[in-house]
């Protein structure tokens, strides 16, 4: 199965993006024991218009269009269900199992994601009600699903 991470902005070098790449890497080194493909990382630039609405919109399509059509989506946003690490993890074996052919964790920009992308995902999950930075949510979604691949290879990262 294929898996991408798709966010708008892009990470500057430093913190961020070292700890979004280490958790890919190790990531990478366990996904093919356990039936997923490599996580594949792609940015695209945040909204130009004027209006937050307009950016959003604008964001939207751009994300959606890095998603493949017969994939799952799965956006991140602060409305979304909460699930455990095992749950996200079980969401993720159960996509797998199920045949489903690409799974794409997505992250709007700091405007939050347009209600088009909202509605037309297949599941939206929220890290928690706090307002984070979109570059630190990367950070934590990344951690999130090489937690998942840990849980499904029975590693004990996931000590839970």
């Amino acid at each position: 199965m294929r898996l991408g991470l798709v966010a708008v902005g892009r990470l500057a070098s430093g913190s961020e993006r070292d700890l979004v790449r280490r958790y890919v890497k190790r990531f990478d080194a366990l996904a093919r024991g356990i039936g997923l493909g490599r996580l594949e990382l792609q940015e695209t630039a945040e909204g130009r218009s004027r209006r937050a609405a307009d950016r959003r919109a604008e964001e939207a399509r751009a994300l959606r269009a890095l998603v493949p059509a017969a994939g799952r989506l799965v956006l991140f946003d602060e409305r979304g269900a909460m699930l455990g690490s095992a749950e996200f993890a079980a969401e993720i074996g159960r996509s797998r199992d199920g045949g489903v052919p690409a799974l794409f964790f997505v992250i709007g920009g700091p405007d939050g994601a347009d209600e088009s992308l909202r509605g037309g995902a297949d599941s939206v999950l929220s890290l928690g009600r706090m307002s984070m930075p979109h570059q630190l949510v990367r950070v934590l979604v990344a951690e999130q699903i090489y937690r998942a691949a840990t849980i499904l290879a029975g590693h004990p990262y996931h000590r839970g």
